[in-house]
């Protein structure tokens, strides 16, 4: 019963990342579309620098320092992180070939929140199994982040391709890496799955979600040059992030 319940809170907490993308289905007027990117592009990287900065780094950081000694530590924290601005900079590269910065940003962080929402979906699965109320907890939490996820991987592949099934994909695939992590927390938990292990994927997610943010998203959002929106979008998702943590 409680592997059942497990597998279930995760598959509920990763599919939260379409109620994001359900913003796409909202008609927004000609002239204010150009806001609305900016808006939701802002959102989105505040979001992702948040999440990193407040939650990702600080626990894998501590983590990894309490099992290795300080100079292997920092060494393994730091290869963690710089791993993932790489792949963002060898991944824009290999992209270079579309020149739609919109749908080269939602496919960007289609694969970056797919690597975040597996060892997401490992920690909901453990903690579900562990105690059904810590469980539903961070199922919580997570469906709280994974929303406004939705909307960085939804809005830009929308608005780049005019097709709401081609912006849902993707935002389906990124929610389904949860469920398919607690499965392989389910298949693999007593062999491979180790506190150090998570905590490198997820320095390594931040060092990929910050990168995005700062290289792709900021620029993208401010060749729009509607700055009123930038400033809205940031303060509203920093915003989102303190009450995420003061709630959860």
């Amino acid at each position: 019963m409680s592997v059942s319940y497990a597998l279930l809170v995760s598959f509920l907490a990763g599919m939260s990342t379409l109620l994001g993308g359900i913003i796409i289905f909202f008609k927004i007027k000609e002239d204010k579309i150009n806001k609305f990117i900016t808006f939701c592009l802002a959102f989105s990287l505040a979001i992702m620098i948040g999440i990193s900065i407040t939650d990702l780094i600080p626990s894998s950081f501590f983590t990894i320092l309490f099992n290795f000694k300080t100079i292997p530590g920092y060494l393994i924290i730091l290869a963690s992180f710089v791993l993932g601005v790489i792949l963002v900079l060898v991944l824009n590269k290999l992209m270079k070939f579309n020149n739609d910065t919109l749908y080269k940003l939602g496919v960007l962080s289609m694969i970056a929140l797919i690597i975040h929402n597996l060892p997401e979906g490992i920690a909901t699965f453990i903690g579900s199994v562990q105690d059904k109320s810590l469980g539903l907890k961070l199922a919580l939490a997570i469906m709280m982040h994974n929303i406004p996820e939705g909307i960085s991987i939804a809005v830009p592949i929308y608005y780049a391709t005019k097709s709401r099934k081609r912006a849902l994909l993707p935002t389906l695939l990124s929610g389904l890496a949860e469920p398919f992590g607690a499965i392989l927390a389910l298949i693999f938990l007593k062999d491979y799955i180790t506190p150090v292990m998570i905590s490198i994927i997820l320095l390594f997610v931040a060092g990929i979600m910050i990168t995005l943010a700062i290289n792709e998203m900021l620029p993208a959002s401010s060749s729009y040059h509607e700055n009123k929106f930038i400033y809205l979008g940031m303060f509203l998702g920093i915003l989102f992030i303190f009450i995420n943590h003061f709630l959860f």
